[in-house]
């Protein structure tokens, strides 16, 4: 099984366990937001589409910031919530990493080393768009249940 696969497997996993009502689509692959915005136009989506950036604390350790798309990296903010100042990773780092391609990066199923950063913003909208590792393949899960998700995991997770 490659990597994309079994991240794929384990978010299916883990919104099963939770017994989480998610919805899934395949489609052609999503490594943009062009392609993003026109896939779900055409497929009719209505959830926020979130955004997931890999970064890499100065000193040491890494970070994933799960915000909306349209959301740009608060670097103070993350400064704040980590005490280290972030940088965007190089794609082939990431993917060195994480196994995920650049565009689709999916926010769970990380290496517990991995601190998790979420924008809290993404609560406040009732459902929540992203890639479970395959470009090619969305999920949609209520946001009220992204709480629930997070805890699950292994990784650190801290509220921005």
């Amino acid at each position: 099984m490659n990597k994309l696969e079994e991240i794929y497997q384990f978010n299916k996993r883990l919104l099963e366990q939770l017994n989480i009502d998610y919805q899934e689509w395949q489609h052609e692959p999503i490594l943009d937001f062009e392609t993003d915005e026109r896939i779900a136009k055409e497929l009719g989506w209505s959830g926020t589409h979130s955004k997931s950036l890999f970064l890499k604390l100065k000193g040491a350790g890494y970070a994933l910031l799960l915000t909306d798309k349209d959301s740009r990296l608060d670097s103070k903010g993350v400064k704040a919530r980590t005490g280290k100042r972030p940088s965007i990773v190089s794609n082939e780092e990431m993917t060195e990493k994480i196994g995920c391609v650049p565009g689709a990066v999916c926010p769970f199923g990380l290496p517990t080393e991995i601190d998790i950063i979420i924008d809290t913003q993404l609560y406040q909208h009732s459902e929540i768009l992203y890639t479970p590792g395959k470009p090619d393949v969305t999920f949609a899960i209520p946001a009220a249940q992204l709480p629930a998700v997070l805890n699950q995991l292994d990784n650190q997770v801290l509220e921005m």
